[in-house]
């Protein structure tokens, strides 16, 4: 990719470094094997059939070959399981995933009791760290920074859907808990609508204010404030 003969096709960003519009999350772990030359993937990691695409595009034909055996034993395992009528055989974060989709197009058939309580219920802690001022004539009353997402991986890709920014953890399982995503928009009561929609009320909440020094009045730095609202769903 970087010999003499190709390395002028290359595209480049606006101050000349080398710009590939590939899936950084991706990339890591092509990353890890061009270090080690192993494979080494999280459990239950969905993105096979992607990261082969990626190791083609990057013309690593071992890691390509690895990678396809990986997809042909997942999907062999898969229809041996199904031609054995057994679908308990199936790993559990299988099942999860598509008991996550059933819920949310009963939720939205406004049929909900085609699952267990189980597996409708539970927390969603909403965070967010903002700056806040007393001048009224501050364009930039409420700046909320960050919108943060703690609870079970499948209730948040549930509620929040498209909106969710996984980057922190892109393969966590459907099952597993997490406080490390993020949503995409800074707007609480897009937040709010999202979960009362999906029949969440929230049942607590907190907040913190910190002035800002006597020296250091200015309107955007006032106050800093970190909040939390946690909602449950029965």
């Amino acid at each position: 990719m970087f010999s003499q003969k190709t390395v002028q096709a290359l595209a480049r960003d606006s101050k000349g470094r080398f710009f590939l519009d590939r899936d950084g999350f991706l990339f890591r772990y092509v990353l890890d094997y061009l270090r080690d030359q192993q494979l080494v993937l999280p459990d239950h990691f969905p993105e096979k059939m992607r990261l082969q695409r990626e190791a083609e595009y990057f013309k690593l034909p071992e890691l390509v070959k690895v990678l396809v055996q990986k997809v042909n034993n997942q999907n062999s395992i898969s229809n041996k399981t199904f031609q054995n009528g057994s679908e308990e055989q199936l790993p559990n974060v299988e099942v999860t995933r598509n008991l996550a989709f059933v819920n949310e197009h009963a939720l939205f058939a406004g049929n909900q009791s085609t699952l267990p309580d189980l597996e409708r219920s539970g927390f969603i802690t909403i965070g967010y760290c903002g700056s806040y001022t007393l001048s009224h004539t501050d364009s930039k009353f409420r700046r909320v920074a960050r919108v943060m997402v703690c609870g079970k991986t499948s209730l948040a890709k549930e509620v929040f859907g498209e909106t969710l920014n996984e980057s922190r953890d892109p393969d966590l399982p459907l099952e597993r808990y997490t406080s490390r995503y993020y949503l995409k928009c800074d707007f609480l009561e897009q937040v709010f609508d999202r979960l009362a929609d999906s029949g969440f009320h929230m049942v607590a909440c907190n907040s913190t204010g910190t002035c800002a020094t006597a020296h250091d009045q200015a309107d955007d730095k006032l106050w800093t404030s970190y909040n939390e609202y946690i909602f449950y769903r029965e």
